[in-house]
């Protein structure tokens, strides 16, 4: 069964520190391929960079910025293919962001 790994963190800080973060970020990937359940995943650009479009009453509204205004932000993801949620949960555990903020988990609904 697939699931996203949505990492949230506090942007600002994700962001200032990227660099120094992605050795151990990059291993943790290393890891999920050597396992055989990667699938997908990218890092985001600064929330600063996000438009959010919203749709209501037939009218489309185009505003500059994130969703929600909140200090820990999606800045990035992982899509794995494991056998059960318990697997998904050990491997959210490991992210190296799970420190620093939250890794959500949420199964893949297929189309």
């Amino acid at each position: 069964m697939k699931y996203m790994l949505m990492i949230y963190e506090d942007d600002a800080d994700r962001v200032a520190n990227m660099d120094e973060r992605m050795p151990n970020c990059s291993a943790y990937v290393e890891s999920m391929v050597k396992a055989g359940i990667y699938v997908a995943g990218e890092r985001l650009r600064g929330a600063d960079t996000s438009t959010s479009v919203r749709v209501a009453g037939g009218k489309t509204s185009v505003v500059d910025g994130p969703y929600a205004e909140a200090k820990e932000q999606l800045g990035g993801f992982h899509i794995i293919d494991v056998p059960d949620l318990d697997t998904a949960l050990g491997w959210a555990a490991r992210c190296p962001s799970a420190s620093r903020g939250v890794v959500e988990v949420r199964p893949v609904w297929p189309l």
